[in-house]
């Protein structure tokens, strides 16, 4: 089935050129969004759980099915989990060819090469703060003035650790942190 998703950001904007474009393709289902936020797509949800096998999907941009390279390749790869063909017109890319594969693949790959060299240029930057004497790490978080009580309140199950994190105005990694680290002293 030939099937079309369609976006613009506002009610002002129009999805007339979308259609137009995409109306050539012999579209069997339509699914248009015209949304303020990319928070919550209903639209988009509901297309991917309509899709079946086979199934080809048609966008008229990159930018109407996705905000980010990040996302276009998440909603790539789910789209490829079910077997799903995805056409974007202006791009003139076709996942269903070997040339569209390809294309697809590399734009994955270059996400991930810019991930790891921003990682890598952290650790430098880290690495030359850390040379200087300028970066120490994490501010080293100290116990609360209230911790032996409601700890030991935890680790008598009279308390959730959610209700110890909340007495002791904690978030949930530093909370198991510092548990970790109490029962090493104990």
């Amino acid at each position: 089935m030939n099937i079309a998703y369609t976006r613009v950001s506002s009610d002002q904007q129009s999805d007339d050129r979308q259609f137009s474009e995409l109306k050539t393709y012999n579209i069997e289902k339509w699914f248009n969004e015209k949304l303020t936020t990319v928070e919550i797509r209903p639209q988009l949800t509901a297309m991917i759980d309509f899709i079946r096998p086979g199934d080809t999907i048609y966008v008229w941009d990159f930018s109407r099915l996705a905000r980010s390279t990040n996302e276009l390749i998440d909603i790539g790869k789910q789209l490829e989990s079910k077997g799903i063909n995805l056409r974007c017109v202006n791009e003139n890319l076709d996942t269903s060819t070997a040339a569209g594969k390809l294309m697809f693949t590399m734009i994955e790959s270059i996400v991930k090469f810019q991930k790891v060299t921003l990682l890598e240029r952290q650790k430098k930057g880290i690495d030359v703060a850390k040379a200087n004497g300028k970066y120490k790490g994490r501010k080293k978080i100290t116990y609360p003035l209230n911790w032996e009580e409601i700890y030991n309140k935890y680790k008598d199950r009279e308390l959730t650790g959610t209700s110890a994190m909340e007495l002791l105005k904690l978030k949930r990694n530093t909370f198991y942190k510092l548990v970790d680290e109490y029962k090493k002293t104990k």
